[in-house]
């Protein structure tokens, strides 16, 4: 099987079981949205859960996987499979050890934590406790999640994705029918909701379990609980969760900084992230998961060309996903957000400032995919130092960015603060490693990169001009914003379609070559 062919596969493995998992997420935030609003209890338990859910991204969604991957790929490479299990079983009883600690940690520190993460509580007593509450509800999650990523880096080197890929399918399941079946029962009913956040952590790892008995990995059997690949991993981790996260810390910069505005602006912040999550999770961190064990093999075999075909076919593909999709968010904002939310206690005028934040974060949206891949390379190469440079660069501009543009353009200003400080981090990562390793093929990524933007402005002219008019006449009712919405996604998927074919998009062709093939395979 060919080197793309083995990405599009495994991201596409990855990319069904993300869409999936994000589908459910939608139905979950729009019950949280339906039953709580935007208002105390809405802040409070988004505030209280950005810590662990932000834990869950930089851990589930690549950062113990990019420090954890490469290493046990060398091992896998150099000293044989027995080796690496060996390594993978240590890794194992040491993250469970002090992911216990940390929780333990942060549900004696919940007070001083809510003060950090959202000063603009302290005005309002009611709030803050609330928070607090949660958090330590909430804390011990970071346990379960800890643990199913660093199955989901084991279970990828071995070249296994759907079981980690499904896992947060369980917390969006799990947190739905909290709201339904545990909510009423509660005097405060957002707790309800926290506990099925616990339920879902404990799910998600019970899933991990058959797999990984099935892979070898047994608990019981003796293993070296201080292996000495560990040293190697602890001294990638710290630097691989800073600099592989950017765009989750900023998000946490946006609340932080949110919290000073009007009530509603953490939770506008918030459901604008998460539209934005979908074509990211499953374009970008899909092609990221992917891409990173094939990369770390490439960089341990010393197979440096190989290295650099895979990087820039990743990221062709990446843009050729992602562009489109930004174009059309910002085109379907307000469709979208009026259907997924705008019911019960979430009224128009919180839909809208929610589209507004999304149109902010969605510019971005082709830097925060790209730079995950850029980033994932560096990790593969065991480079940790320059992607924690350039998110500290990154980090700092959006403070500074949010501060200045939350005065003119409120929460909305948050949001494009975080975009612009995306494209600043890739553009720096760009230029590093073409310094690290030279011509990486980036007059091929440039020419695939605009002729994807001319046949996403061609599917964006269509499609805005479909949405004038089934937005009058259709989207009055559900399901006339139900259909509208469908009978726009799907134009959009065929002029695109159309425009990759007649413009001859080689990511296009591939991807069609694919799927052919798994259609001939059943």
């Amino acid at each position: 099987m060919s080197e793309k062919s083995q990405v599009i596969k495994a991201a596409g493995v990855v990319g069904a079981a993300t869409l999936l998992s994000r589908m459910l997420g939608y139905i979950r935030d729009a019950v949280i949205a339906w039953y709580f609003g935007a208002g105390l209890n809405s802040d409070a338990f988004i505030a209280a859960f950005r810590i662990p859910n932000l834990l869950r991204k930089l851990l589930g969604e690549g950062s113990i996987s990019n420090a954890f991957v490469p290493v046990l790929t060398d091992y896998l490479a150099k000293d044989g499979k027995d080796e690496a299990l060996e390594l993978a079983k240590s890794a194992l009883w040491v993250m469970s050890i002090v992911l216990v600690v940390v929780s333990i940690c942060g549900i004696i520190l919940s007070p001083l934590i809510v003060k950090i993460i959202a000063p603009g509580f302290a005005d309002s007593p009611g709030k803050i406790s609330l928070t607090i509450v949660l958090t330590r509800i909430m804390f011990p999650y970071i346990f379960f999640i800890g643990m199913v990523a660093l199955c989901m880096g084991i279970l990828n080197v071995f070249g296994h994705f759907a079981t980690p890929a499904l896992a947060p399918v369980l917390l969006n399941l799990a947190m739905i029918l909290s709201v339904f079946f545990l909510c009423p029962h509660f005097s405060q009913p957002v707790l309800g909701l926290a506990v099925g956040v616990m339920i879902g952590g404990v799910l998600q790892l019970g899933l991990q379990v058959p797999v990984m008995v099935r892979k070898g990995f047994l608990l019981r059997q003796k293993a070296k609980i201080l292996h000495p690949g560990l040293r190697k991993i602890g001294q990638l981790l710290l630097p691989v969760i800073f600099g592989g996260a950017v765009y989750q810390i900023n998000t946490l910069v946006d609340q932080l900084l949110g919290s000073l505005l009007k009530e509603g602006s953490i939770t506008y912040l918030y459901f604008a992230d998460r539209l934005v999550q979908f074509p990211l999770g499953i374009f970008a961190i899909a092609a990221a998961t992917a891409v990173l064990p094939r990369l770390s093999w490439q960089a341990a075999t010393h197979d440096v060309e190989a290295l650099k075909d895979t990087f820039s076919y990743s990221v062709r593909l990446t843009l050729f996903l992602t562009i489109p999709s930004m174009v059309g968010l910002i085109i379907l904002r307000e469709p979208i957000i009026a259907l997924l939310f705008q019911r019960g206690e979430f009224s128009p005028q919180a839909a809208r400032l929610t589209a507004m934040a999304l149109l902010y974060y969605a510019i971005g949206l082709w830097a925060f995919s790209a730079v995950r891949v850029v980033a994932a390379t560096f990790f593969a190469l065991k480079d940790t130092r320059t992607p924690m440079i350039m998110a500290t660069v990154s980090i700092l501009a959006n403070i500074m960015l949010g501060i200045v543009l939350m005065g003119p353009l409120g929460h909305g200003g948050l949001a494009m603060a975080t975009s612009l400080a995306s494209v600043l981090n890739l553009g720096l990562l760009v230029y590093a490693l073409r310094r690290k390793l030279g011509s990486l093929g980036w007059r091929r990524i440039a020419q695939s990169a605009f002729k994807t933007m001319g046949n996403a402005a061609i599917m964006g002219a269509v499609v805005w001009t479909v949405t004038r008019f089934l937005i009058e006449t259709e989207g009055d009712t559900l399901t006339g914003r139900i259909a509208a919405v469908a009978v726009c996604v799907m134009i959009g998927l065929a002029v695109f379609g159309v425009c990759s074919y007649l413009t001859r998009s080689p990511e296009f062709g591939n991807m069609v070559v694919e799927v052919k093939k798994g259609i001939a395979k059943k």
